[in-house]
């Protein structure tokens, strides 16, 4: 059995950390708080200084930090991991990431001749707990297949689109998609509100329609916000503003209004909020 390594437990790495650890996996992890180390050596994981330790260590390492910054820290810092990692070593990159650092990552990891995959994840603090997580992969598919097996422990599905660095533009694809689809909802929400309808009746009908995941979960968190929360504000305009940044010469205005509303939302302070409640804010004209 190959011996995984956790950089970052956070909601996603302390789900990935707990279900290799149920499914009998050495598992050694780091994080740069100490309490949370310590909460996982209790539980059974091997917690280690700094994250070139835990990728002395392991077979495969998944690094699941919040943004480019963490991210750059933990892979090129003097104990980093790419100052521990060799050549058998499966790095894989498991936030969601701008596409400029992603592909300055597969360049050192290239440089090295170290194996790498990028796979951010859907799923949510839900999938991530209950080993449901559904992985987007790029980079080399038989050494994807190689680790499957053992991506069973924390995944229902995994999609591969095809070089690195592919999964990181799919995964800010599908935020994008998705975010348009969350403020569409508070657009339809508070039409019908002016229209005096019944509000069940129209999520009801809306749920029942193509599209009715997302509206479930709209309308499910328009009523009340969840704790915890999915998925927060400030986390998703951190990947549609990277989505914004690789996509330059497009025009998407689409996704530029959406931005916007979120950007007014970290604005006004709302940052840790749940990112459905973007559509419990009054409407701006």
């Amino acid at each position: 059995m190959k011996t995984i390594g956790i950089v970052g437990l956070g909601i996603m790495g302390s789900g990935i950390a707990n279900n290799f650890l149920k499914n009998g996996y050495t598992v050694y992890v780091w994080n740069r708080s100490l309490a949370q180390r310590e909460r996982f050596q209790k539980k059974g994981a091997i917690a280690l200084g700094n994250p070139r330790e835990v990728a002395e260590r392991a077979d495969i390492v998944f690094e699941v930090t919040a943004h480019d910054q963490s991210s750059r820290q933990v892979w090129l810092e003097k104990n980093g991991i790419l100052a521990g990692a060799n050549k058998k070593t499966v790095l894989i990159a498991n936030a969601t990431l701008s596409v400029e650092w992603i592909d300055r990552l597969i360049q050192e990891c290239q440089k090295r001749e170290l194996q790498f995959l990028d796979m951010p994840m859907t799923g949510g603090r839900v999938g991530a707990e209950t080993g449901q997580l559904v992985l987007l992969v790029g980079g080399d598919e038989k050494l994807l297949d190689k680790i499957k097996p053992d991506l069973k422990a924390i995944a229902a599905k995994v999609f591969y689109f095809g070089p690195a660095g592919h999964g990181i533009r799919y995964k800010l694809i599908l935020n994008a998609l998705q975010a348009v689809h969350m403020v569409g909802f508070g657009e339809a929400i508070r039409t019908a509100q002016a229209a005096k309808m019944n509000l069940k009746r129209v999520s009801e009908a809306l749920i029942d329609r193509p599209g009715g995941v997302i509206t479930a979960l709209a309308w499910q968190d328009y009523q009340s916000e969840p704790n915890p929360i999915n998925f927060s504000i400030e986390w998703i305009t951190k990947d549609l503003t990277y989505a914004k940044q690789s996509t330059k010469n497009l025009d998407l205005p689409l996704l530029e209004a959406v931005l916007k509303q979120y950007q007014r939302a970290v604005k006004k302070g709302l940052g840790k909020k749940d990112w459905a409640r973007i559509n419990n804010l009054p409407a701006k004209k």
